[in-house]
């Protein structure tokens, strides 16, 4: 399978993150852009996104963009930063970049935005099983 096709067959194949309401903007092999809108359902208990939300989206940029090299990966750590909150009818996108792939381990940052304003700061690692995408 080609890699920029992956990502597609992994979204159609990911419950979560088409109930997230998750669209691919860009996909090319080591880069996907991802994008959602913030939902009533996915605000909490002060009126603004969960946390999980962005988290969600910048996960699924990385993960989405680790597997377009052909090789099934998997995340091994991540964490976030949340810079702004959030709000309902808000959209955000997130953006990974893998620019080097050399060996089983992988890092990354993804940024999440609201246009052009910073709103979260996602780091991954990622590991490269050498299963090969179908």
């Amino acid at each position: 399978m080609k890699g920029e096709q992956i990502p597609y067959k992994m979204l159609r194949q990911d419950a979560y993150s088409t109930w997230l309401g998750i669209e691919i903007l860009e996909c090319e092999i080591g880069k996907v852009k991802v994008a959602l809108t913030i939902r009533k359902e996915m605000l909490n208990s002060m009126g603004k996104a969960h946390g999980g939300i962005s988290y969600s989206l910048a996960d699924t940029a990385f993960g989405f963009a680790a597997n377009t090299h052909g090789k099934y990966a998997v995340s091994i750590e991540t964490s976030i930063n949340h810079i702004e909150a959030l709000n309902e009818g808000d959209v955000i996108v997130a953006e990974s970049v893998i620019e080097k792939v050399n060996n089983k381990i992988g890092f990354n940052i993804i940024e999440v935005k609201r246009g052009d304003e910073l709103v979260a700061l996602f780091k991954g690692v990622v590991y490269r099983t050498s299963k090969d995408w179908e």
